[in-house]
């Protein structure tokens, strides 16, 4: 099964510093139908102006992952991290028992992120910050764990969630395919560019949410740019 939501029937809010769309309900967007998919509660499609960002606030229990799209987001939080993470690059805060944190677009352009929240497994623990670079020659023609919490998923940056997030980089024409174990739910969003995933289309934007599906076929209609969470039920 895959659903498609079309950029154009997500929620969201300009705020005039943040234009936000979200896939799922979040803050005063609710959709009922729309809660989450398996242990994935939020996917925000966030545009924020130059200069501006997320002031200091606290969050907690929540893995919390950005994937930064364009420009650049500087982040500071209450454990002292400083960081800046740019394009194609990823940061994933665990908020365990508490933190609060700043996210700003220090850039002189807008920064587009995909926020991506998902519940932790197991008991709470301390809060930590990581970033780090994957740049996109490595993820071309295939798919790369960018943040896991699966054994053998090394090389990613840890989450305490039974989940994977993962990007490829497809030029037009050529396909990527990616085995999802039986029980597991998908979401994927082109970042950039259209594809067909198993004969259906998505433009830039779009969400696809996947389960009883046990192969995932995505062939780029144009160059495009991919972003693929696989968690627990």
């Amino acid at each position: 099964m895959i659903d498609v939501r079309r950029f154009t029937s997500l929620g969201g809010a300009n705020h005039g510093w943040l234009d936000a769309k979200h896939h799922f309900s979040f803050a005063s967007y609710h959709d009922p139908k729309r809660m989450g998919w398996g242990a994935l509660r939020v996917w925000n499609d966030d545009t924020i102006a130059a200069g501006t960002g997320f002031p200091p606030h606290p969050h907690s229990d929540m893995e919390i992952i950005t994937y930064v799209r364009e420009g650049a987001i500087t982040h500071e939080d209450s454990l002292g991290n400083k960081g800046r993470t740019e394009a194609g690059d990823v940061q994933v805060m665990s908020a365990g028992t508490g933190i609060r944190h700043a996210e700003y677009n220090a850039e002189p352009d807008a920064t587009r992120i995909f926020q991506i929240w998902i519940i932790p497994d197991g008991k709470r623990e301390a809060p930590a910050w990581g970033t780090r670079p994957f740049p996109k020659g490595e993820r071309s023609g295939r798919f790369v764990t960018l943040a896991s919490g699966i054994a053998g998923d090394e090389d990613a940056l840890p989450i305490r969630t039974d989940a994977r997030v993962l990007g490829a980089s497809v030029k037009a024409g050529e396909t990527v395919e990616y085995a999802l174990a039986p029980g597991r739910y998908a979401y994927m969003v082109p970042a950039a560019g259209s594809v067909e995933i198993n004969g259906i289309a998505l433009d830039k934007g779009d969400g696809a949410a996947i389960r009883d599906e046990t192969a995932l076929r995505i062939t780029a209609t144009s160059d495009a740019e991919l972003v693929l969470v696989d968690t627990a039920a």
